[in-house]
């Protein structure tokens, strides 16, 4: 892995062993790599192209998947390059500085950021109940929407939690939205890693008609078949017409290699991408044995989807930001981290229980 460009490798010193980013440490699913093996041996490489095969992979795996149909409702998809440039484009057309967003922490910390390059407000709704795995806190919502703001960003599957939020949840939140005349961006980037053994991720756009109306939703390939560095992202609103006005260079943010992945990834990487999925859970359990034996002061609520782990390090008696011990950073995930870290399990369980080793260490 020392070998590898990627940021999760090369942006540390030689010492460390990294769990910081979204990042999973697999063989490349063959699906993927052999199509782009095709767009090298076509010489395919200008500028990404028509979105229609994308499109149509997408909408196949999600409605196999998911039982939904994006294009339900005269719902209409766009590429982005990534999901945060599908954030920034959609909240940057959907609001003015100054405006606030409803957040749920401690949520993905890039959330940030992507605000205040808007120069926008988060309001932050903690999660209810975070040690316990968490839950939205509707009335906390209600009482936001209320109060005047107009959109929520919400993180669906929850990261750092692994949160498979209810339908009923999801439900109530529609119909706040509604009654607001809210919007919801729903960040679906981790729907296709939920645990085989856990509750079914329930689509943002097929909630309800009333999501339909109020929503838009976010997706990738690039967690589930970990390829982030080719850059290729999906937008999805529920009803026709519902895209604001977003400049047209957005589009050209896409990669022409990540077309060829997503199409490859969501038709013919699906044998791959469940026993990913069914490993992931296996770590999961691996993980609480890990901490029982060698951090017994650390709670872990196992989430049911993706890679990331929680931790409550509250009892080890590290303060505020535990994580800087452990070389990563709990609070700027937002109010609920302090005393937290989060722990990408996303790798062979030699690493897994080399990294819990190493924070055992630091701990003492």
């Amino acid at each position: 892995m020392r070998g590898h460009r990627s940021a999760k490798w090369s942006l540390v010193p030689e010492d460390v062993l990294p769990a910081w980013t979204a990042e999973m440490d697999v063989r490349t699913a063959p699906a993927v790599a052999d199509a782009l093996r095709l767009a090298v041996e076509r010489s395919d490489l200008g500028y990404a192209g028509d979105p229609a095969p994308v499109a149509d992979a997408f909408a196949g795996f999600a409605r196999d998947t998911w039982g939904w149909d994006p294009a339900q409702g005269g719902g209409e998809l766009r590429m982005f390059g990534d999901v945060g440039q599908a954030a920034t484009a959609v909240l940057g057309a959907l609001t003015s500085p100054g405006d606030r967003v409803v957040l749920t922490p401690p949520v993905y910390l890039a959330f940030y950021p992507w605000l205040a390059s808007l120069r926008l407000e988060p309001h932050e709704v903690p999660m209810l109940d975070v040690a316990s795995g968490g839950r939205l806190d509707l009335d906390g919502m209600e009482d936001a929407l209320a109060s005047g703001t107009r959109v929520v960003l919400l993180c669906h599957p929850h990261n750092p939690l692994g949160l498979v939020a209810a339908r009923e949840d999801l439900e109530a939140l529609a119909q706040m939205a509604a009654h607001h005349g809210a919007v919801v961006v729903s960040d679906e980037i981790h729907a296709p890693l939920t645990h085989p053994g856990g509750p079914a991720f329930v689509p943002w756009l097929s909630v309800s008609d009333a999501a339909r109306q109020v929503g838009f939703a976010l997706h990738s390939p690039s967690k589930a078949w970990n390829t982030a560095g080719l850059k290729l992202a999906l937008g999805v609103t529920g009803v026709e017409g519902r895209w604001p006005q977003i400049p047209e260079e957005v589009a050209w943010g896409a990669s022409i290699m990540g077309q060829y992945a997503a199409v490859a990834a969501y038709t013919d990487g699906r044998e791959w991408l469940a026993t990913v999925r069914s490993v992931l859970e296996q770590r999961t359990a691996q993980l609480v044995d890990l901490l029982a034996e060698q951090l017994p002061a650390v709670r872990f609520r196992p989430g049911t989807a993706s890679y990331l782990a929680w931790l409550d390090c509250r009892e080890l008696g590290l303060g505020e930001d535990p994580a800087a011990v452990f070389l990563e950073r709990g609070p700027a995930f937002g109010p609920g981290g302090a005393g937290f870290a989060r722990l990408n399990y996303g790798t062979s369980v030699e690493l897994m229980g080399e990294a819990v080793r190493r924070m055992a260490l630091a701990a003492r």
